[in-house]
């Protein structure tokens, strides 16, 4: 196998993640919302490894003449933008007035944030929240709180995209990553059990999903104010 073809392979790879975001958003339409988050969250543990793999097989090196970045962005706003809106909109789970401000605030901040060229920090975590609203979402789903609990949540992660807060890469920012990553990989175990019981209340897939988001939304804020040991 040449390194061309590996390259391309991982180009290829990132690029099933708009086959997901379809498979998601059909699903979606039809209000099979667990369907919609074993997609997505499919579509994540996909965005979790062709970047690693990208690197790993040099992809600007042996296949350039795709923009890797470029496509994994495109992808990312779908499944982690668009079809999350859509999906807390037309669930019911914020009523009213508070549903139209969640999906136009996340949609037009993210579109925004997207296009910052400033996102990344020197240790390649993310200067702002992310827009990780897919992971935001599957919890409101796991949970159902009220929706005005639902409605200050998405305003003040929406805030905080444009805020100089780290939010971390799970897999590229290298502090603490040796307990950052299995957090994020045990986020996709208990996301991928909590859709799959089709959100059962009683379902232990709930704390997990509670305990890591708040590891994962936090630790970067943390790595702030705690002072890294100089070696």
């Amino acid at each position: 196998m040449t390194p061309q073809f590996r390259a391309l392979s991982v180009h290829l790879l990132t690029a099933t993640g708009a086959v997901f975001a379809i498979l998601a958003m059909l699903a979606a339409a039809d209000a099979k919302w667990s369907l919609m988050f074993v997609w997505l969250v499919v579509a994540f543990a996909v965005d979790g490894v062709d970047g690693p793999l990208a690197r790993h097989y040099e992809v600007k090196r042996y296949a350039p003449e795709f923009d890797g970045v470029l496509l994994d962005l495109i992808i990312d706003y779908l499944t982690y933008v668009f079809i999350p809106a859509f999906a807390l909109f037309k669930s019911g789970l914020m009523a009213g007035w508070t549903g139209w401000v969640a999906l136009i605030v996340i949609t037009f901040a993210s579109a925004l944030y997207f296009a910052d060229t400033r996102m990344k920090t020197k240790d390649n975590s993310f200067s702002g929240f992310p827009g990780c609203w897919n992971m935001l979402v599957l919890v409101i789903f796991a949970l159902e709180p009220s929706h005005w609990t639902s409605l200050v949540l998405v305003t003040l992660l929406s805030v905080a995209m444009f805020l100089p807060l780290k939010f971390i890469h799970p897999v590229r920012t290298e502090r603490w990553r040796k307990l950052s990553l299995p957090m994020a990989l045990a986020w996709t175990f208990f996301a991928g059990w909590a859709a799959w019981v089709d959100f059962h209340p009683e379902s232990w897939a709930h704390w997990g999903l509670v305990l890591t988001s708040i590891y994962l939304i936090f630790v970067g804020i943390a790595q702030q104010i705690v002072p890294e040991r100089q070696s």
